[in-house]
């Protein structure tokens, strides 16, 4: 039996600086919320802690095009906000938190390839699988997940998957890896809803699976079988990556999906299993949306129990 690789949980301080108007959802007491569960339950004995190192620009521009990362990087107001799109604003610390929630995905990568870590989970924000190509949208600035696959593929992974449960259809990564081979994005998400995806039906590597208001697990859990799962054994990719947003918790106030924490310690256990099957155990999960702090608290435990065993 192989040995059991140890969890790490990689996060930054400057990702509690980052904040945009009173009252955002996405906000730094998201990550605190998380951070005191883990304390409360005991499971951040389980896990190895690493600080977030910032992204270099090899690893972003790798996404995303140079005026965009130029823009994002030199817009650091030294008071107040600037606003990007109307839900979407940087502080003077923004950029920085967009730096090191990007340079987790490296750091992940990294422990993954060189065997000294199995799971990793990113506790960073701003989150970023809406961040397009050349654009900052929907509070996302960098494509973190993004950023994690694709220094995974420069390093020498043939095939990755990305899989995307949060609410909101992650259409910045679909956008960046639409017409990349070595790269499956599978997707769950309430349609219709922001971003208002239609979908790509002549981009092979997109498996949508849109839900419903009010769909609850049943439809999620299906279509994780019958759409992803059918899917990532065709496609046979070599580490996984997750979109790990938490909106589509029944107690999320940005969405009208009905999970359970249950269904996240379920989605953990099926993305494991594959993973130790298929993938050498590697898993890399990012933080995305959820803005319920208890419900996404509990969601992060539940989703992470399964990987470290406790």
């Amino acid at each position: 039996m192989a040995a059991v690789l140890p969890s790490f949980w990689i996060t930054h301080a400057s990702c509690r600086l980052h904040r945009m108007e009173d009252g955002h959802p996405e906000c730094p007491e998201r990550l605190a919320a998380i951070e005191d569960r883990l304390l409360a339950t005991g499971l951040d004995l389980f896990l190895h802690r690493a600080d977030a190192p910032a992204a270099s620009a090899e690893a972003l521009l790798r996404v995303h095009t140079a005026a965009h990362v130029e823009a994002v990087l030199g817009t650091r107001p030294l008071e107040g906000l600037v606003h990007i799109d109307p839900d979407t604003s940087m502080n003077a610390h923004t950029a920085d938190a967009a730096l090191h929630a990007a340079g987790a995905g490296v750091l992940a990568v990294e422990l993954a390839l060189s065997k000294r870590a199995g799971f990793v989970f990113c506790n960073v924000r701003p989150p970023g699988h809406h961040a397009e190509r050349d654009r900052a949208m929907g509070f996302c600035f960098f494509n973190n997940i993004a950023v994690a696959a694709a220094e995974a593929l420069a390093r020498g992974i043939e095939r990755v998957a990305v899989l995307d449960f949060d609410v909101h259809y992650g259409n910045g990564t679909a956008d960046i890896f639409r017409n990349e081979p070595r790269v499956l994005l599978c997707s769950t998400y309430q349609h219709p809803l922001y971003p208002d995806w239609a979908g790509d039906p002549d981009a092979p590597g997109l498996i949508d699976s849109p839900l419903h208001e009010g769909d609850g697990s049943k439809a999620y859990r299906d279509a994780l079988q019958n759409h992803w799962l059918p899917a990532l054994e065709e496609f046979d990719p070599q580490m996984l990556f997750v979109s790990a947003g938490f909106d589509a918790h029944v107690r999320d106030p940005m969405a009208g999906l009905c999970l359970t924490d249950e269904d996240y310690y379920w989605t953990a256990t099926l993305i494991r299993d594959f993973a130790e099957r298929r993938c050498k155990g590697r898993v890399v999960a990012m933080l995305e949306g959820g803005y319920d702090g208890h419900a996404l608290a509990r969601c992060v435990e539940a989703f992470v129990r399964p990987f470290v065993g406790a």
